[in-house]
């Protein structure tokens, strides 16, 4: 935000000297003097003028992000292009909302890497709608996390990949990333959970 502190040639809306009383209006020292504060306030006065635009993560300036970002619980990498961290930022409530689902983790894959996703956890847990069901195989203990590209021959970075599903994984299952080139062939019976694209 450094950058921000003195914009060179920056007009002020509010000029001081117009503000004076009459009697300084033809003093040449007074405007003088109140030209050069006009100088030090206008980034000030333009920032405060358009202090509704810092806090849209689509009209923030880009240095802004990672303050705006905390704000909101996004984890954005500085690497990321601004484009990528406006959109992060703009949906991390959502995202938020969907923490430790396997719709918040493929949204956030998506969302993050350009990938699609295919969860299978381990946890031993299965529902029915019907009664006398049988009970769920025992857990394996591990979440699966298959991804492959949206963008046939795009590349996949495993390493982030794995962080962030370490970082949505429940504490009670360990982590395992497979990186695929396309779509998985679905087992019988086995249930797929991606994003639509």
């Amino acid at each position: 935000m450094s950058d921000r502190a003195a914009v060179p040639g920056l007009p002020s809306r509010y000029p001081i000297g117009e503000l004076l009383p009459a009697l300084y209006a033809d003093d040449d020292l007074a405007q003088r003097f109140t030209a050069g504060l006009d100088t030090v306030l206008a980034p000030v006065l333009s920032t405060l003028d358009n202090l509704p635009a810092y806090f849209d993560p689509a009209l923030a300036p880009a240095d802004f992000l990672p303050w705006l970002a905390t704000w909101v619980g996004a984890g954005i990498d500085p690497a990321w292009p601004p484009e990528l961290q406006r959109a992060v930022v703009a949906r991390a409530v959502e995202l938020h909302r969907w923490r430790s689902t396997r719709r918040g983790l493929v949204d956030h894959l998506r969302l993050c890497f350009g990938v699609h996703a295919d969860v299978r956890d381990g946890g031993g847990v299965a529902w029915s709608a019907e009664p006398g069901t049988e009970l769920p195989p025992a857990p394996t203990g591990e979440l699966l996390v298959r991804v492959w590209p949206v963008a046939p021959g795009a590349t996949v970075d495993a390493a982030r990949v794995l962080e962030v599903v370490t970082a949505s994984c429940p504490v009670h299952l360990t982590c395992r990333v497979e990186i695929l080139p396309g779509p998985p062939e679905a087992a019988p019976g086995t249930a797929t959970e991606t994003t639509g694209g």
